[in-house]
């Protein structure tokens, strides 16, 4: 996967971790109480690996659980190994950790979650930290905490685990707009919701249900981990993991969570994400089991203000103006979606900015190519 990610052009995209999920260590500790990897399966351990990796300029990621046990039945990280792992993960240069809550409790998530915390900020090695533990408290207050996750998770689980199923990306996506409102204030830059992988390039999704999932997932501003082989990719799943645009989108600076804004009666739903420099993504996203249908409405239904709006349709690659009162019609594929970037309305020579804060000029107004992009 490594291979693929560097030489596919996935790596420029941003595609840059390779993580690594339960059942990679051996059942038994070292005899100086570190965990290990199994032998056969990493004969060279998790430090040649991790070598490998960066040589390549991509990131490794790992699994560990803080209870007795992994889900998988391998050596869990509990209270008094959390140092040692830690440290150990540090040692071996991984460059994020997910940390499950199988075999373990309340009781020990309230103290093994903000210890592993402040141990991996100990070993002085950036490591992205993954918490399981609002999945196993519901995903909502009061029993979950979002303020604390802020301060001591940079992306945390809050729902069941995805399955290779339309049925599954569904569920995931009601759930995490049913409870918006507690959902949208948790996440920012730094700290993020995790509604599970992406499994476009596996086996459940039509190409409309793929186009879905990544466009929901945009508009949540989630993680992006694919769960697919890339060496046997096929050519639709990748161009839809690969768009640039619903990446920026993604990927955007302010990093605020988008909403579902309408649902209506013909089982079309509406979700609306604030972007940089004004701009914002809408999708229109299907709901429906039987044909295409044709939504009708105008970006001043959608709550835009007065003005005249460039438009770009990320999966077909067309650009329109359109003023905030003029109707539009757009056809949407049963469990489908259509999604828009719409930058704000027409200024010349606004200024807008890049990921690092660098300045860059962007014509609006006399060229209708000129959309604003979000450099990963």
């Amino acid at each position: 996967m490594a291979d693929r990610l560097s030489e596919d052009g996935w790596r420029e995209l941003g595609y840059v971790y390779v993580n690594i999920d339960d059942c990679w260590s051996s059942k038994q500790r070292d005899e100086k109480g570190r965990l290990q990897a199994d032998p056969k399966r990493f004969p060279g351990g998790i430090p040649k690996l991790s070598r490998y990796l960066h040589d390549r300029g991509l990131k490794l990621g790992i699994y560990g659980d803080m209870g007795t046990l992994t889900c998988g039945g391998y050596p869990g990280t509990p209270l008094d190994k959390i140092e040692i792992d830690a440290q150990t993960f540090a040692d071996w240069e991984v460059d994020m950790f997910k940390f499950d809550g199988c075999y373990s409790n309340e009781t020990v998530q309230e103290k093994g979650y903000p210890l592993m915390s402040k141990a991996l900020n100990a070993t002085g090695r950036p490591i992205g930290y993954s918490c399981s533990w609002p999945a196993y408290q519901g995903g909502l207050p009061p029993k979950v905490n979002y303020t604390q996750l802020g301060e001591i998770c940079n992306l945390w689980r809050n729902y069941g685990d995805i399955q290779d199923s339309w049925g599954s990306v569904v569920s995931i996506v009601d759930w995490f707009f049913d409870n918006q409102e507690v959902l949208i204030p948790a996440a920012g830059p730094g700290r993020w919701n995790d509604p599970d992988m992406l499994i476009i390039g596996d086996f459940a999704l039509s190409m409309d249900q793929s186009r879905s999932q990544m466009a929901l997932w945009a508009i949540m501003a989630a993680p992006l981990f694919m769960s697919n082989d890339l060496r046997t990719i096929s050519s639709g799943a990748r161009s839809i993991l690969q768009n640039k645009m619903v990446i920026s989108i993604n990927q955007d600076p302010l990093g605020i969570q988008g909403r579902r804004i309408l649902k209506e009666k013909s089982n079309i739903q509406v979700f609306w994400r604030p972007l940089s420099d004004g701009a914002s993504a809408l999708v229109f996203f299907s709901r429906r089991s039987d044909m295409p249908y044709r939504y009708k409405t105008s970006l001043k239904k959608l709550n835009y203000t007065t003005g005249s709006y460039k438009v770009y349709d990320v999966f077909t690659d067309k650009t329109t103006t359109l003023k905030d009162s003029t109707d539009f019609v757009v056809s949407v594929n049963p469990s489908g979606v259509v999604m828009w970037h719409v930058s704000a309305p027409a200024k010349l020579n606004q200024r807008h900015f890049d990921r690092r804060g660098n300045a860059m000029e962007s014509v609006f107004g006399g060229d209708e190519n000129a959309i604003p992009r979000v450099f990963l």
